[in-house]
C-alpha cells in the first residue's frame, strides 16, 4: 500500500509538476580510490521510498546542464543524482580537452561501467532513495554510458540515451541488461549514423532487451542542450520539439518504471 501511495505521489509530481522545496548538496564519493564529485538533488518534503535517477553529464564533463536536469528530476518528486565520470576537478575547457576525457572512457568500457555503477550505488546510498526504483539517463557521451551500464546487467530498471553514442566492444553483453531501455535519436545526427543505429537494433533484438527508440526529424546531435545552438548545419544543435518531445517521452518512460503493475493504470 504504502508503495503505491509513494508511486502515485511521483505520478501527480511528474503529470502536474507541483511546487517542491528541492534540495541540492554537492557530493564526494570514489571509484577505484579516484575521487568523484556529483551533484544530488531531491525534495526534502516527500516521503522515503522514492524512485531515483542517475544523470549522465556530456563529454565536457559534470556541468550546470547536467545538474540543471537532476533540479528539473526533484522537482517532479524524484531523487536525482548528477554524476561524475571522470574525476574531482576534471572538467573540460574546449572540444579539445572534452574529446581527451571522453575517449579514455570510451577505449575502456570497463572503467566506464565502473564509473557508471559508483553512481548508482552513491544515489541508493541516500535515505529518500528506492532501491528497486533506479534509473539512469545521459547526454551524449552520458547516453553511452547509460546504455554501458545497462550492458554490464546492473540491476536498475531503466536507462534512457538522449543522442548517445549506441556503439559497444561487445554486442553479447546486451544479453546482460535488465533494464528496459529507451533510445532518444536525432534523426539527422551525422556523428551517430545508420549503421550504428541498425547495429544496436540487431544487438537489441538478439539479446531479447525489452528496447524503445524514438526519432527526431530534423534533429541533430546534441538536441536537448540550448548551448548547443541553432546551426544544425554544425552537426550539433538544440531542438526545442525534440528536447520537449524528448523529455515527454522519458516521464511516460518513468511512469510505466514506477507506477506497480497491479494498481489499475497502464
Amino acid at each position: 500500500m504504502l508503495k503505491t501511495v509513494i508511486a502515485m505521489t511521483v505520478l501527480l509530481a511528474l503529470t502536474c509538476a507541483a511546487q517542491a522545496d528541492v534540495v541540492t548538496k554537492t557530493v564526494e564519493y570514489e571509484h577505484d580510490g579516484v575521487v568523484l564529485e556529483g551533484f544530488m538533488a531531491w525534495d526534502d518534503q516527500l516521503p522515503p521510498g522514492r524512485p531515483a535517477v542517475v544523470v549522465v553529464h556530456e563529454w565536457w564533463g559534470l556541468n550546470e546542464y547536467a545538474k540543471s536536469r537532476a533540479v528539473q528530476l526533484a522537482e517532479m518528486g524524484l531523487v536525482a543524482f548528477a554524476a561524475d565520470i571522470y574525476g574531482k576537478g576534471n572538467r573540460a575547457a574546449n572540444r579539445q580537452e572534452a574529446g581527451k576525457f571522453a575517449s579514455v572512457y570510451k577505449k575502456d568500457r570497463k572503467l566506464m561501467r565502473g564509473r557508471a555503477a559508483a553512481a548508482v550505488k552513491r544515489v541508493i546510498e541516500n535515505k529518500h532513495t528506492d532501491p528497486a526504483r533506479v534509473t539512469c539517463i545521459g547526454y551524449c557521451f552520458g547516453g553511452t554510458v547509460a546504455l554501458e551500464l545497462a550492458r554490464s546487467g546492473a540491476n536498475i530498471a531503466g536507462v534512457v540515451s538522449f543522442h548517445g553514442g549506441l556503439d559497444t566492444p561487445d554486442p553479447a553483453d546486451a544479453k546482460k541488461i535488465k533494464a528496459k531501455v529507451l533510445v532518444c535519436h536525432g534523426a539527422a545526427d551525422p556523428h551517430v549514423g545508420p549503421d550504428e543505429v541498425t547495429a544496436f537494433q540487431k544487438e537489441m533484438a538478439d539479446a531479447k532487451v525489452d528496447w524503445q527508440m524514438i526519432y527526431y526529424a530534423g534533429a541533430v546531435h546534441a538536441f536537448t542542450n540550448p548551448a548547443s545552438g541553432d546551426d544544425a548545419s554544425r552537426g550539433a544543435a538544440y531542438n526545442k520539439a525534440a528536447d520537449r518531445r524528448s523529455w515527454q517521452a522519458m516521464m511516460l518512460f518513468f511512469r510505466e518504471l514506477f507506477i506497480p503493475a497491479d494498481d489499475g493504470h497502464t
